[in-house]
This record gives C-alpha cells, sequence and structure tokens, in this order.
C-alpha cells in the first residue's frame, strides 16, 4: 500500500469516482489507498458534491506549508500507551472527525467529540480538552453546551471537584432515545397540518404519509435502541473465544 500524501494524479482520480458515483471503498480499492484517506480528503474539500482535484492540491500544500512555518504541538501531550502508535491514533483521530462531520456533526463538536471517544477512561475535563485540540476554553464550553444538548456528553464531578465531560455507554442509548423522540415530535407537527389544510387536500395527504412514515422509523429507533442495549455492556469476544 503507498504511503505519503495523495498526489495530483490521484486527487484526479478521486474526482472521477465521485462524479461516476463510487463509493469512497471503491475509490480507494482502485488507488490501493486505505478508505479513511478517500474519505479524509474529500471531505476536507468540498465534499463529495464539492470536491476539485486542483483545488485540493493546491489547499493540501498550503496546509503544509503552514504546518512547516507553525510551531510545534505541546510537547507535554500526553504520551500513548498500550504500545499504541501515536501517528496511527492521530490519524483514527482525524478520521473519526470527518466521519463524525459527515453525519452533520459541527467540525468542533466533532473534534470534542472524538477526543473524547478515543480515551479509554472516556471523559476529559475542558483544560485537557483544550489542551489536547489546542483551542481555546470558550470553544470547547460552546462544544460541550451543544453535545449536552444533544444527548451525546454528560457532565460529572471527580473527586477533585473538577466538571468532567463523560462519554460512557450509557450516553449512546440516551441519545439514540432522545433522537426518537424527536422524530416522534416531527410526526406529531405533520400530523397538525392535516388538521390546519384540510384532510383529503394533496398538502395534508403529504402530511399524513410523512407522519406516518416518521412514526415507523422513530418506533423502530426505540425499539431497537432497548433490544440492542445490552451490547453497549458486553465485552467483545477475542478470537481466541469464538474459537472457542
Amino acid at each position: 500500500m503507498p504511503g505519503g500524501r495523495l498526489t495530483q494524479q490521484e486527487r484526479q482520480q478521486i474526482a472521477l469516482g465521485l462524479a461516476d458515483g463510487l463509493a469512497y471503498a471503491e475509490i480507494a480499492r482502485r488507488l490501493d489507498r486505505p478508505t479513511s484517506t478517500v474519505t479524509r480528503e474529500v471531505m476536507r474539500n468540498g465534499g463529495p458534491a464539492g470536491y476539485r482535484a486542483d483545488l485540493a492540491h493546491r489547499a493540501t500544500e498550503h496546509r503544509a506549508h503552514r504546518r512547516r512555518q507553525a510551531a510545534p504541538r505541546d510537547p507535554k501531550a500526553p504520551a500513548q500507551t498500550h504500545g499504541r502508535d501515536a501517528e496511527a491514533v492521530r490519524e483514527y483521530e482525524e478520521t473519526f472527525t470527518t466521519v463524525l462531520m459527515q453525519a452533520g456533526t459541527p467540525k468542533m463538536m466533532a473534534r470534542v467529540l472524538a477526543c473524547l471517544y478515543i480515551t479509554d477512561a472516556g471523559s476529559l475535563t475542558a483544560s485537557e480538552l483544550v489542551e489536547r485540540l489546542q483551542v481555546s476554553p470558550a470553544s470547547i464550553s460552546k462544544a460541550i453546551a451543544f453535545l449536552e444538548g444533544q444527548g451525546l456528553v454528560r457532565r460529572e464531578r471527580d473527586d477533585r471537584r473538577r466538571e468532567r465531560y463523560v462519554v460512557d455507554n450509557d450516553v449512546w442509548y440516551q441519545s439514540m432515545m432522545a433522537s426518537a423522540r424527536g422524530t416522534a415530535q416531527l410526526a406529531e407537527t405533520a400530523r397538525q397540518g392535516v388538521g390546519i389544510l384540510g384532510p383529503g387536500t394533496l398538502a395534508a395527504t403529504r402530511l399524513e404519509n410523512i407522519a406516518r412514515f416518521v412514526d415507523f422509523v422513530s418506533e423502530s429507533i426505540a425499539r431497537a435502541a432497548e433490544q440492542a442495549r445490552d451490547v453497549l455492556y458486553t465485552k467483545p469476544e477475542t478470537p481466541s473465544d469464538s474459537t472457542a
């Protein structure tokens, strides 16, 4: 598998693949590159609809130039444990952030969430997030407020009375249930329109169909989350366990 940065020719192949409607995995296979490399490249440079090979190449060169001129990152950054490759962890964090952004999470919120998820403790203080992400305390505060509102993080106090931001297993379950409730509210609002616009009219029929569809999706999300909740607390099988 080739290493290093993408070449201009590879970026042109990515652009052609997107134009042909190919999935990131297929484009990556043709380039003999990791799927995460293609995903990150596209999302950094306009997304699948706005990607341009020449603009992406120039932007990458500009970013590399700025990095060479920038001061080195804080030398006190936490060392990796469990024999992890620090560069591989950094690349994965960037990929995870990109995927969260692709799913609709704003950039800073996605960075904070990814940072929390890849820590073994699943929790960090505001100052730790500031240090790790090299951003202002105000940016962290705004991101946490957004994520908490979405049910994606929660706050707790540690034994030193410091406020910590947590992404434990139950947070993910609660987030899915909040999503189901929000979807159910959309169905209810659509049905209110049926009475206002007049049952049997084209607009009312459209809204009623939306409500029925959304009802089904909302109920399915809630039911699936309840049924799968135990998975969040089950230790994954190791290869030896599977063999046994």
